[in-house]
């Protein structure tokens, strides 16, 4: 039915395309679940996992298999028939949020976890100001992570589609179909123009935060490495 209403000119070429796309993601990602989970039993049976490290070992085994789980939920959405519905077929917006939230939790967790085993923990003196830039820190993380959900919706909706123009949306700053659906809140995640006004105004939010954290951590006597990961986020969130 999509082939016929929407697709009636795809070239085989182009069909083997989508295909081996999918099919090299889905590759991909039991290679990465066999990565965790392999070494993992293997390091378990030796004895070498401490009885914190199984906890976290365990945690992260589970959250790769929830993340296969949660791309295979996914993209089921995306084969169901909309008989109500004419559109291009996507998968769900919510689900493709979901899965890409669950991807970055999985990689902050292995990367957390595996920079505390090779790198010693700084002893810093508790100061006020120290304890300042850990709670702006960790408040700019969750910005950066809500920043990268919303740009989820904006991929699942195509979003990104509706004005190619900035700083403005077109001639306007705010546009007129902002708050075109009903009710109000369902705008935030199925109105295009809004998915697109948010992710906007997050991803300026992000920069600035970065910016901020930068400028803020410049007052206050750091390590080296401390130093040159503020630095460094500063400069891929420029890129970005």
């Amino acid at each position: 039915t999509v082939f016929n209403s929407l697709n009636h000119d795809m070239t085989l070429t182009e069909f083997k395309f989508i295909w081996h796309m999918e099919y090299s993601h889905r590759m991909w990602g039991r290679v990465v679940g066999l990565a965790y989970i392999l070494p993992a039993a293997y390091f378990w049976r030796k004895g070498w996992l401490s009885r914190p490290m199984k906890g976290c070992v365990l945690a992260l085994c589970g959250l790769v298999c929830f993340q296969g789980l949660l791309g295979w939920y996914m993209v089921k959405s995306g084969l169901e028939e909309k008989p109500d519905s004419y559109d291009i077929p996507r998968v769900s917006q919510y689900r493709l949020a979901a899965h890409l939230g669950s991807a970055l939790v999985l990689y902050s967790a292995s990367l957390w976890t595996g920079l505390s085993l090779l790198l010693p923990r700084h002893k810093l003196p508790e100061t006020h100001q120290l304890l300042r830039l850990r709670q702006f820190a960790h408040g700019t993380t969750a910005l950066i992570f809500l920043t990268a959900l919303s740009g989820a919706f904006v991929a699942g909706l195509d979003a990104g589609l509706v004005y190619n123009s900035f700083p403005k949306m077109g001639e306007r700053w705010i546009p007129d179909d902002l708050l075109a659906f009903s009710p109000v809140l369902r705008n935030i995640f199925e109105n295009p123009t809004t998915v697109q006004f948010d992710h906007r105004i997050l991803g300026i939010a992000s920069v600035t935060a970065v910016t901020a954290l930068y400028l803020f951590s410049r007052k206050i006597p750091l390590p080296r490495r401390t130093r040159m990961a503020v630095t460094s986020l500063l400069a891929v969130a420029c890129m970005q």
